[in-house]
């Protein structure tokens, strides 16, 4: 995938040319620190919520619906940082870093933790909205969000994008949503939806329209 955003100098053509080592090579993705700060927070709620009883506390200050219908709205919130296991915290943990990494490196890092607020929002909203009741945990939402993203980040940049980077995000995408159909009596689809779409609607209104902006240096952040 090329991320290169000014024109290319036009050298003199030589009879023998020699390569050159001032060639364009893309950076190489860095540690990801906005998305591990947020990873290494979900990870110390976990350890906390493990300690005082995993489904007192999930019950307790998670997203109940019925609870927040009643005015609770800061549920909201504390059911993103709450899980249902260590295999639950492992995967959403997993998946965040891996999207995370590839959003700083494409775009303004600060941009991750203000998309997966918004996305985890949209996501318990949409989640409240279609399915009244009952319990959600998780930070899948906020997740979805940042795939959002990087799917707008594609039809933004599509002109320096790969096909095979494009294939690749689509089917995550997907395999996400159909292993959510499989599994619907334990996770909340309606959630991953909410987010994915606020992630895409943020993506499409931050990145700039003019494709040889790069977004990593445009914004106010």
């Amino acid at each position: 995938m090329s991320l290169q955003y000014q024109e290319p100098e036009v050298e003199p053509a030589e009879e023998n040319p020699e390569p050159s080592e001032k060639q364009y090579q893309p950076e190489p993705i860095g540690f990801p620190v906005y998305t591990s700060i947020l990873i290494a927070s979900f990870v110390a709620v976990t350890a906390v919520q493990f300690y005082v009883g995993l489904g007192e506390s999930a019950l307790r200050a998670g997203f109940l619906k019925p609870a927040f219908a009643d005015g609770e709205y800061w549920r909201l919130l504390t059911g993103v940082a709450l899980h249902g296991g260590l295999m639950h915290i492992f995967f959403n943990s997993f998946a965040f870093y891996s999207f995370g990494r590839l959003f700083e490196y494409l775009t303004n890092r600060a941009h991750v933790a203000i998309v997966f607020l918004l996305a985890a929002i949209a996501g318990g909203l949409v989640s409240f909205v279609f399915k009244p009741d009952g319990l959600s945990v998780g930070a899948s939402g906020g997740i979805l969000g940042i795939v959002g993203y990087l799917g707008a980040y594609t039809i933004r940049r599509r002109r320096f994008v790969t096909p095979e980077f494009r294939k690749s995000l689509l089917m995550n995408i997907g395999f996400i949503l159909v292993f959510g159909l499989v599994l619907y009596q334990v996770i909340d689809n309606y959630a991953h939806i909410g987010g994915l779409a606020a992630g895409a609607i943020y993506g499409m209104i931050q990145i700039p329209s003019d494709e040889h902006r790069d977004p990593r240096e445009a914004g106010p952040v």
